[in-house]
C-alpha cells in the first residue's frame, strides 16, 4: 500500500481496489497450494480463467489484472522475486461503452425540479451546476474545499488522481448557486475538521459519494429523464458539450485530470456528422 501511494501516486479508492485483487490471487493461491515463488505466467491465466468462469465482466477482469502486475512489479522491485511472471499477462479486449449524456435542456429539467424550499434545496442546485459547470468525478465534489474556491477570479483548484492539482474554469451561474448556498451553509452546525468542506449534509458532515448518487437519481427520475445516469453523467456531458461547442481537445483533457489524451479521445464520442465537418473544414485538400 506504501508503494501505490507514494512510488504510484495513486488515489485512495485504487489503492484499496488493488489490495483487493492481490486478496483475490492469494486466495487463489492458497486453494491450489501455490506459493507467491511458485507462480508463473500458466498459473496466472489460470487465475484469471477461474475469474471468467465466475462471470467476472472483461471489463473488472482488466482492472483486477492492473492491480496484479503492480503487485508483482513490487516483489521484483523489493527483490522478493527472481522474475515478474506477470510481464506478459494480456488483459482481455473491452468494447468502448459510452456513458449516456445529457443534454443541456434535461440538465435544466433537473435543476428546476429541486424543491428550493426544503434545508438542502440550495446545495443540491450548486451541486449540480458544479458537477455540470467543472465537469468533477464525484471524489473530487465531495472533497471540494472552500479555500480552493476563486469565486472573483472564476476558477476553481481541484484535487483529482494521486494528488494532483488542476485548475478548472467555473462559471458565473455555478459561482452565484454556490454563493446563495454559502449563505445557507452559516446555519449548520460544522463538525471539527470539515470547516473547509464546500458541501455538507444537515449534520454537518461531508457527503459520501452514494448521497451524491441519491441526489442525481431523484433528480433525473422527477425530471422524467429515463436514462441510466450517475453523477459521472455530468462530467461526461460536460466534456461532450465542450467538444461540440468547438473546444480545444486537449484543454478538455486538462480540465477533466485525464493524464493521457488518449483516455479524452475514448471518454467523448464525436458523432459521424460533426467528423464528417471537421474533415471537410480543415483538411487542405478541401480548401
Amino acid at each position: 500500500m506504501a508503494y501505490l501511494m507514494l512510488e504510484r501516486g495513486l488515489s485512495e479508492n485504487t489503492r484499496q481496489c488493488y489490495l483487493d485483487d492481490v486478496k483475490k490471487l492469494i486466495n487463489y493461491l492458497n486453494s491450489n497450494n501455490l506459493e507467491l515463488k511458485d507462480v508463473t505466467l500458466d498459473t496466472l491465466h489460470n487465475f484469471i480463467a477461474e475469474l471468467h468462469d465466475l462471470g467476472i465482466s472483461s471489463r473488472s477482469q482488466a482492472r483486477i489484472i492492473s492491480g496484479i502486475k503492480s503487485f508483482f512489479r513490487f516483489l521484483k522491485l523489493e527483490n522478493h522475486i527472481d522474475n515478474n511472471p506477470s510481464l506478459l499477462l494480456e488483459s482481455p479486449r473491452i468494447g468502448r461503452k459510452l456513458p449516456e449524456v445529457l443534454s443541456i435542456e434535461e440538465i435544466d429539467e433537473m435543476i428546476s425540479c429541486i424543491d428550493l424550499s426544503t434545508n438542502e434545496g440550495q446545495r443540491n442546485r450548486a451541486i449540480i451546476e458544479t458537477l455540470y459547470s467543472c465537469g468533477l468525478r464525484v471524489s473530487e465534489l465531495i472533497n471540494l474545499e472552500i479555500n480552493k474556491i476563486f469565486l472573483e477570479e472564476e476558477y476553481i483548484v481541484i484535487k483529482g488522481k494521486g494528488n494532483k492539482e488542476r485548475i478548472v474554469p467555473i462559471s458565473t451561474v455555478a459561482i452565484h448557486e454556490i454563493m446563495l448556498y454559502l449563505e445557507d451553509r452559516k446555519h449548520l452546525d460544522i463538525k471539527p475538521g470539515e470547516e473547509n468542506i464546500l458541501f455538507l449534509n444537515r449534520r454537518g458532515r461531508r457527503l459520501t459519494r452514494v448521497m451524491i448518487f441519491y441526489i442525481i437519481k431523484q433528480l433525473a427520475e422527477l425530471a422524467g429523464i429515463r436514462k441510466e445516469i450517475s453523477p459521472h453523467t455530468l462530467r461526461h456531458s460536460f466534456a461532450t458539450h465542450l467538444l461540440e461547442g468547438g473546444a480545444n481537445l486537449r484543454a478538455i483533457q486538462q480540465m477533466l485530470g485525464h493524464e493521457s489524451i488518449s483516455t479524452t479521445e475514448i471518454y467523448i464520442h464525436i458523432d459521424r456528422t460533426r467528423l464528417r465537418e471537421e474533415i471537410l473544414t480543415f483538411h487542405p485538400r478541401n480548401k
